[in-house]
């Protein structure tokens, strides 16, 4: 049941990201990522859906809910806001923040930090890859310490722009 559920929510994401460069433009599409230093499990491969909504020409907003691929069903929910350097017509960069609620080990919530780069292959398509470090409440406990769960995550994805 567990991976019906899993493969339901994964296509149902798979089709939205989302990327926009001027106020109020918006847009969807598939990210996929790769969440590394995830404690026991290693590194933990993501596939899901990102959105983008513009609020000015440089400031967006970017939610996203990624399927995460582990032993049992997991899920990364994700808001971030991103300020965006257009560097050449067709490329912008952009540091981000934002906030996470995930399940990796147990229910862990956090910020987040990184940056990226978005380039235009046509009018409406974008391809973008990024970083985050995601700063979360989750721990493990060995003896003598505790070790948090703050995982890098790396990904790639595509936005069609409406």
């Amino acid at each position: 049941m567990k991976k019906i559920f899993l493969t339901v929510i994964v296509v149902l994401l798979a089709v939205t990201t989302v990327s926009a460069q001027y106020k109020g433009d918006w847009g969807v599409g598939p990210k996929i990522g790769v969440y590394t230093n995830a404690g026991a499990d290693g590194a933990i491969f993501g596939i899901g859906a990102a959105g983008q909504y513009s609020i000015t020409d440089n400031w967006r907003v970017a939610p996203s809910i990624l399927a995460l691929c582990k032993t049992d069903c997991s899920v990364d929910i994700s808001a971030d806001v991103q300020y965006l350097f257009n560097i050449a017509p067709d490329w912008h960069i952009y540091p981000l923040a934002g906030i996470s609620a995930n399940d990796i080990g147990d229910w862990s919530c956090g910020i987040n930090l990184g940056g990226g780069a978005d380039f235009s292959i046509t009018r409406n398509w974008d391809v973008s890859a990024g970083f985050k470090w995601m700063i979360q409440t989750a721990k493990d406990y060995v003896p003598g310490f505790v070790k948090r769960r703050n995982p890098i995550v790396i990904n790639i994805g595509a936005t069609y722009r409406f």
